[in-house]
């Protein structure tokens, strides 16, 4: 039997309805994203679907007899810069479980701004690298299918004249009863994706889940779409170099012992920052220069990390340190040390307040008098997990993939 987990049930009704899942038994879900902003629900979600949401929920999960086969994460929001990142943690959180990701993002969308004329924001190809590295180091597919648009029929400057310029010239399914705010399920891209999935489903039912998924990406359907992504990139890119992309651009490389020079203020009182960060020669930093929160920099924040840091499954398994800096970092060569300054109004008592923000829904410090009848399999799930789930999502992301995080009043980093 295949069990499906969704957000919006519209969209799983598409999906099943365009896949093999219709010829087959299927049961629907509703799927509660986390313990922070579900906490009536998600503690009844199973424990091999909470494995794929420790870091943010996708769209839709697909499993059969209770393993996950594929999820499904989509999207119309114009890709520019770090936007087209902004879910990258969901991918990467379902892939890091073996579970195949399909990522549906427009290939541009068109953005009217004041006293300029309409055009199309195109997707960063450096999303399509990033996809590729996550699938080099986990043999799992990660997949991109572009949202049907007018983009390559009423390219710049002639967006004003797509068709669907109301709809940012994106193409939405013509069932707007059954499938409402889906894409169009005629046009190619979106066949190409359900052929894709039946592929999944096929392999899946022929050599069972866990098998099956070592195998996916000799498909010949998967390898032609990794194919198509991996020119996508080098045509889109149009001979700008990767590093130049955000959110690349936003990084600088250094040895890593400015960082441990840095941190040296907190060594007090016979404390020693830990090997982690000593043994790696080169550290990351991601300068982010703005105020304290979320999207789009927790997605940017892992595809950095599997773009010039990660080797390995774990984050154990980096080459680089990865530091999440939020103020102006400044690069002393001199005296081998860096500085971070503010210049937005960054400091560590915002996110120290996010944390204390979600403690709200900890249960763990209540006695069991106080809990009612519905808290009590939440409480229990607490004391298993934690607050892992109770978390909001940023501080999730942030706290999973950096290995230091930098304000102008403050940091925290990992030693071990």
């Amino acid at each position: 039997m295949y069990r499906v987990w969704y957000s919006t049930e519209s969209f799983a009704d598409y999906i099943i309805d365009h896949t093999l899942l219709r010829r087959r038994e299927v049961v629907k879900n509703k799927m509660y994203e986390s313990d922070a902003n579900n906490p009536r629900n998600f503690h009844a979600t199973p424990d091999h679907i909470r494995k794929i949401l420790y870091l943010d929920a996708p769209d839709l999960i697909v499993e059969k007899d209770n393993e996950p086969i594929f999820s499904i994460e989509v999207t119309t929001e114009a890709g520019t810069g770090h936007n087209a990142f902004q879910r990258f943690a969901r991918i990467a959180a379902s892939v890091e479980n073996q579970v195949p990701a399909f990522y549906i993002y427009p290939e541009g969308a068109i953005i009217t701004r004041q006293g300029a004329n309409s055009r199309w924001d195109v997707i960063n190809p450096a999303v399509f690298k990033a996809l590729e590295a996550v699938m080099s180091i986990y043999d799992i597919p990660a997949l991109l299918y572009y949202f049907p648009s007018d983009i390559r029929q009423f390219p710049n400057p002639h967006a004003a004249d797509a068709p669907h310029f109301a709809n940012k010239g994106l193409h939405y399914d013509r069932d707007i009863v059954r499938y409402p705010a889906c894409p169009d399920a005629q046009s190619s891209e979106m066949t190409d994706m359900f052929s894709a999935l039946d592929e999944v489903i096929r392999i899946t039912e022929t050599k069972g889940v866990l098998d099956g998924r070592i195998t996916l990406l000799r498909s010949l359907i998967i390898r032609q779409r990794r194919d198509f992504m991996n020119s996508e990139f080098v045509t889109k890119s149009n001979g700008q170099v990767l590093s130049a992309m955000s959110p690349l651009s936003a990084t600088r490389t250094v040895p890593s012992h400015y960082l441990i020079n840095y941190l040296s203020q907190y060594e007090t009182d016979g404390y020693q920052i830990g090997e982690l960060l000593r043994n790696r020669e080169n550290t990351v930093f991601y300068k982010v220069n703005a105020r304290f929160r979320g999207d789009p920099y927790p997605g940017a924040l892992a595809a950095i990390d599997y773009l010039l840091c990660r080797e390995g499954k774990t984050f154990e398994d980096r080459r680089n340190n990865l530091i999440l800096v939020f103020g102006d970092l400044s690069i002393d060569d001199a005296a081998e040390t860096i500085s971070v300054s503010d210049v937005n109004g960054s400091s560590i008592q915002s996110m120290i307040a996010d944390v204390k923000n979600s403690e709200r829904h900890n249960l763990l410090s209540r006695d069991y008098s106080a809990l009612r009848n519905y808290e009590i399999p939440r409480y229990f799930m607490q004391v298993r997990y934690g607050s892992t789930y109770s978390k909001v999502k940023h501080i999730r992301v942030y706290s999973y993939f950096a290995d230091a995080i930098l304000f102008p009043d403050g940091s925290f980093w990992r030693d071990a």
